[in-house]
């Protein structure tokens, strides 16, 4: 039997979000659409969930002492982290005190660093992933594309939203992918990844949910990405079942060994017949904001019935689907949006604007979600109604 109380009360479900951008905002809504009491955290104010939760602090989540501290203050009963920008080892330590991290401290730990869930998932599982090596110094990454050929790709092993992630296609590339990738770093991480480059026919996402009956898995999400940033994804993407049926395995493993219970957003290349494992996020995945048309339940329903250990019986995918983010560029603290009524006058099609406070060079401030009759046209539609959306000129920003 699972209780939930109600919120400002003894009785309260008390979840605290580490991490308050648009996606931690549809984790807060859906949080107390079933009467959950939301604490929402960030690195700064007015983030978007924490304009919904119902409090909020701003303080550096990766200072160890500072998140320890706020937790054990706050002492809520679930501690859901949202990014990667975390002191993971604060997530460990509450945990052994008692205090339940989502899905658990150890999955956020060795997912928010690149290094140790490529370890556990290739060294420890088996499972096929790129080539790739773990570099320290600028000679290390000349060797590193020497070893695995060009061209490859560098990434920081913790980072957010693709920052920091470039490909090297000759080696007078190297110095500026070694620079952006140290720019990009978060954490205080001392090493990148490189990875070599697989010829992939398509690259898709599958979310994959733990919850009290088993594991469950959505249509997979196809994508396609820009500088390691997500452009557009759509559902579902339209793949061999016995290559489906090997991801849904992959990612059974995967899961299992992370533990806990909630949405991991699994993705990999599939090149052929061949599987690749890319990467897991242990919370709802940006290629995923798709499943806030295409499906009965959203990825953030999902996580969040996850995680309070509520029964998942039945996903049903509605339909060819799509996404397309709003991206704009410049510098602003108030973004106004124009526009927004002619991207809604076609049915099956929402727009969410995330209340981003600010832009300061590029940033996505919403998205365009789109059903349509092929998977070709709701991709169509979604990419020229985000366009559709326009920011006003006075913001000093413009459309990416």
């Amino acid at each position: 039997m699972v209780a939930i109380g109600t919120p400002g009360s003894s009785s309260a479900k008390r979840v605290m979000l580490l991490g308050s951008g648009e996606l931690g905002k549809e984790v807060a809504i859906e949080l107390q659409r079933l009467g959950c009491e939301v604490i929402a955290v960030d690195r700064y104010a007015h983030a978007p969930a924490m304009q919904v939760a119902h409090k909020s602090h701003v303080i550096n989540m990766l200072d160890e002492e500072a998140l320890y501290e706020l937790i054990r203050v706050e002492s809520p009963d679930l501690v859901v982290p949202e990014i990667e920008a975390i002191a993971t080892e604060s997530l460990l330590k509450v945990e052994q005190e008692g205090t339940k991290v989502v899905p658990t401290a150890r999955a956020a730990n060795l997912t928010m660093n690149r290094r140790g869930i490529r370890e556990l998932v290739a060294s420890e599982l088996g499972i096929r992933t790129s080539p790739y090596r773990f570099v320290k110094t600028h000679h290390e990454l000349e060797q590193a594309a020497t070893d695995l050929g060009l061209p490859c790709v560098v990434k920081p092993v913790m980072s957010s939203s693709g920052k920091g992630q470039s490909t090297i296609r000759q080696r007078t590339d190297i110095l500026q992918s070694w620079n952006y990738a140290l720019e990009g770093t978060r954490g205080g991480a001392d090493s990148l990844i490189v990875e070599g480059f697989v010829n992939f026919d398509y690259e898709i996402t599958l979310l994959t949910v733990r919850h009290v009956d088993g594991v469950s898995f959505c249509e997979p999400i196809g994508h396609r990405q820009e500088g390691g940033d997500y452009r557009e994804s759509w559902q579902p993407q339209p793949m061999d079942e016995g290559v489906l049926i090997e991801c849904q395995s992959i990612a059974t493993q995967v899961s299992d060994a992370l533990g806990g219970f909630g949405i991991f957003g699994m993705e990999f290349f599939i090149q052929g017949e061949t599987v690749y494992f890319s990467e897991v996020s242990p919370r709802p995945h940006d290629t995923g904001l798709v499943t806030l048309i295409s499906q009965n339940l959203s990825e953030f329903q999902l996580h969040v019935r996850a995680i309070l250990g509520l029964p998942v019986p039945y996903i049903q995918q509605y339909g060819p689907s799509a996404s397309c983010p709003v991206l704009v560029s410049g510098e602003s603290k108030a973004v106004e949006f124009v526009d927004v009524d002619r991207a809604l006058r076609e049915p099956q099609t929402d727009v969410r604007l995330f209340g981003k406070p600010e832009v300061s060079g590029s940033r996505r401030m919403g998205v365009v979600v789109t059903q349509r009759d092929t998977v070709d046209e709701a991709r169509e539609a979604a990419s020229r109604l985000a366009a559709c959306v326009s920011v006003e000129p006075s913001s000093e920003v413009s459309r990416i």
